[in-house]
């Protein structure tokens, strides 16, 4: 049996799973990605036993056996090790959730040793490029006003917010969902601080330097009427005042890497990654960094210090005349 990856959850969760969905959306403020991921996997460990087993999975009644099969399942469809950890990290969370309420002990899956991750380092920008980065929407309406730009033309508004968008997300370190989330009553102006609303609906403060805080108010200057309140601080358009979304985000800036002469396969993520290796290579300490992204983990931050380790390393050994 193949992996199925695109299984209706319909189909397969019951009324446990619903509750279970229904808890991470409402009591944890779990993002849309985490609720699809978690019900992707429950959908598949159900497809699984009901073909594997020829019946329908009691929750109450897997044991042990049940959850390595289903690893050694996983294996042999070449899952990532990334991948196969995500579904039982769902598992792992629904059990709990089920332990609570007197349906299942967290027992079973407790004791499956996964395998481990593998070690990569995360991708950045070096302060050029992120530089080249940021000037590019401004660089690609000047193109197309002297029609040499690709694509389809942007209006100085559409440019404003980009520019405004590029700025945000550097200067403040923020994951593309926290970004699109953004109202205008988040952002102190006097006091140079942005109210971010992250996963598991935590609140942090973080700084917003000042390029982002002009460009934020460029943007808003081209608007017929500037957000206020509780309205999005970034528009999907200049006529509507609903969000931008991730996706159209993202497609913005592939063309923008390209303007740069940068890998258009980067994600906005990237620009998250660079921020926290930007600060740790300017002296930064680890737990101010941490509070900085939000993470609710020091481990989560350990990462950039890896790749500031292999700058240094690589610097030495290019310099050192005994390296």
């Amino acid at each position: 049996m193949k992996l199925e990856p695109t299984i209706k959850s319909a189909a397969v969760c019951d009324r446990w799973c619903e509750k279970f969905l229904t808890h991470l959306a409402t009591d944890r403020g779990a993002s849309i990605y985490t609720q699809r991921n978690y019900r992707q996997a429950l959908a598949e460990f159900a497809h699984w036993y009901e073909e594997d087993r020829a019946t329908g999975v009691s929750w109450e009644s897997l044991q042990r056996d049940d959850f390595r099969s289903f690893l050694r399942f996983l294996g042999r469809n070449k899952l990532s090790r990334a991948a196969i950890r995500l579904r039982f990290s769902a598992l792992r969370t629904f059990f709990k959730f089920l332990n609570r309420h007197g349906v299942a002990e967290p027992s079973p899956i407790k004791s499956v040793t996964l395998p481990k991750l593998e070690k990569r380092l995360p991708r950045f920008l070096t302060v050029q490029q992120m530089v080249d980065l940021l000037q590019a929407p401004a660089k690609l309406l000047g193109l197309q006003k002297l029609k040499k730009g690709p694509g389809r033309p942007i209006s100085d508004e559409v440019c404003g917010r980009d520019i405004a968008v590029l700025e945000t997300i550097y200067s403040c370190g923020l994951r593309i969902s926290e970004l699109c989330g953004l109202r205008a009553e988040d952002i102190d102006f006097n006091e140079k601080t942005v109210c971010v609303r992250g996963k598991g609906k935590k609140e942090r403060l973080v700084p917003i330097g000042a390029p982002a805080i002009r460009a934020i108010q460029a943007y808003w200057a081209q608007l017929a009427e500037p957000p206020l309140g509780g309205q999005s601080v970034f528009r999907c358009d200049t006529k509507r005042a609903g969000p931008v979304s991730p996706l159209q985000l993202s497609r913005r800036l592939k063309k923008y890497l390209l303007i740069a002469g940068l890998d258009p396969g980067l994600t906005p993520h990237k620009l998250r990654h660079s921020y926290a290796t930007h600060l740790l290579d300017a002296g930064a300490d680890l737990r101010s960094v941490q509070e900085l992204l939000g993470h609710a983990h020091l481990i989560s931050t350990q990462v950039y210090t890896h790749v500031t380790t292999e700058r240094l390393k690589r610097a030495y050994e290019a310099a050192h005349p005994r390296a």
